[in-house]
């Protein structure tokens, strides 16, 4: 009974201290260097991106999903014509391709800012 309260004030309250300590290092890190006269250039982050952010989203979705369709056909032809454990077999190559389409996706995304 007193794990069914704690678990859920555990996790929120860690994600709540990594976004604390998060956003509180950094405006002290900030108010040092303005303190010490450092160029405000330096809080904008590095190059801006020259293609829209939509397009980027839909180039990783679309192979994310074509990733996973593809983990999903090979799991099968292997569940099929091999001996393997099925439960071992879906979750394994599905998460691996969908890493591989995401890396490729990754991989065209700084293609395409070139």
């Amino acid at each position: 009974m007193v794990a069914e309260f704690i678990i859920p004030v555990v996790i929120f309250g860690s994600i709540f201290g990594v976004f604390y300590l998060y956003f509180s290092t950094r405006n002290k890190e900030r108010l040092a260097l303005i303190e010490k006269g450092a160029d405000a250039s330096i809080f904008i982050s590095g190059k801006s991106h020259k293609q829209p952010i939509w397009k980027v989203l839909i180039l990783n979705l679309a192979l994310l999903l074509m990733g996973i369709g593809l983990g999903v056909f090979i799991a099968m032809l292997l569940i099929q014509y091999t001996s393997l454990n099925e439960d071992a077999i879906y979750p394994s190559v599905i998460f691996f391709m969908a890493g591989l389409s995401l890396f490729i996706g990754f991989n065209l995304t700084k293609k395409m800012d070139e």
